[in-house]
């Protein structure tokens, strides 16, 4: 027979919310990070096609 769950406690819910806008936040810093690394040209490890290259491969 099928037996109700127990309901999640409130605190519990907002902790679980809690991390998950975390997590968001977290990832959008390194987004904004990244994305400005690469305007500035300081990137390491994220491979971009600067415009001059794209201008010799047209020619």
């Amino acid at each position: 027979m099928a037996v109700p769950k127990k309901k999640t406690s409130n605190g519990k819910r907002d902790q679980r919310r809690a991390h998950w806008k975390r997590q968001a936040a977290l990832e959008a810093q390194k987004a904004l990070s990244l994305g400005k690394s690469i305007l500035t040209g300081r990137s390491k490890g994220f491979v971009y096609p600067s415009e001059d290259e794209e201008e010799a491969g047209e020619e």
